[in-house]
């Protein structure tokens, strides 16, 4: 079998869709995908809980146990890693390494608005590299996708890349001439989320890109078709088509704010 690592090397960018359940891999696998990751907006919004806030580690295992019951390599979106203390995410990775799985995806996004410094954020990558090294360990660098901090990409991708990292994943990214000096920064695999405002698949491979990642876009179309159905059944009037956006979704998650109650 084709090793996850060698995939990110063929004469294509490899397109990794995101699963959030069993039976979406399993479909994705049947589709002739050659490796399928998580998304982990999908994995923690189907337990209740909202993405990005280090609840959802026992799902995301859960999942990954039974994901690597697949023929194919699976990389898990393991959010900042569930812990602020490296060695307790290293920990956690390596039990994953465990269960089969091939990759993760960790990212240097706190919550939905922070990042980690990048020092900090290389330090935790040189932790689970030097614990789990045949893992594939995709740095996901979020400035472009928070819009904060953008000049320092570079930097992060160049102390991750030392830091030990497999690939680089810049989310956000769609302008031409920045996915250019992105692939010229690095000899790493640079991975760009699809999106219909970004360059087409065969573009990008132009550009250098050698990963496409879905993100949580499969999941989130999947609930709008179903949304969309049952609305139709009810006899609602209309199209139904539309796809619920990552806030609308993360809106449902979060708890809500306690109200202020006069003693």
């Amino acid at each position: 079998m084709t090793t996850f690592h060698e995939l990110h090397h063929g004469e294509h960018p490899l397109i990794l869709p995101n699963a959030w359940d069993f039976t979406s891999g399993a479909l994705l696998v049947e589709a002739g995908f050659p490796a399928i990751a998580t998304t982990s907006l999908g994995v923690a919004a189907a337990a209740g809980l909202p993405d990005g806030r280090a609840r959802s580690a026992a799902e995301t295992f859960a999942l990954a146990a039974r994901l690597t019951r697949l023929p194919v390599p699976v990389s898990v979106d393991v959010e900042a890693g569930f812990a602020d203390d490296p060695a307790a995410v290293a920990d956690y990775v390596a039990r994953l390494a465990d269960l089969g799985v091939a990759g993760i995806n960790i990212e240097d996004g706190r919550g939905d608005t922070a990042l980690a410094a990048p020092e900090r954020h290389a330090e935790l990558l040189h932790t689970i590299t030097a614990r789990v090294p045949h893992l594939f360990v995709n740095a996901r660098i979020d400035t472009h996708w928070f819009g904060i901090e953008e000049a320092s990409t570079l930097t992060r991708v160049r102390q991750y890349a030392a830091a030990g990292a497999d690939g680089i994943f810049v989310p956000g990214v769609t302008d031409p001439d920045t996915i250019t000096t992105l692939v010229g920064a690095t000899t790493l695999p640079l991975n760009i989320l699809y999106t219909p405002a970004g360059p087409t698949v065969d573009a990008a491979a132009g550009l250098g890109v050698r990963r496409v990642s879905t993100g949580s876009a499969l999941y989130r179309t999947a609930l709008g078709a179903a949304i969309g159905l049952a609305r139709t059944v009810r006899g609602d009037r209309g199209e139904h088509t539309a796809v619920p956006g990552y806030r609308e979704i993360q809106s449902l998650l979060e708890p809500p704010a306690t109200p202020h109650r006069p003693r």
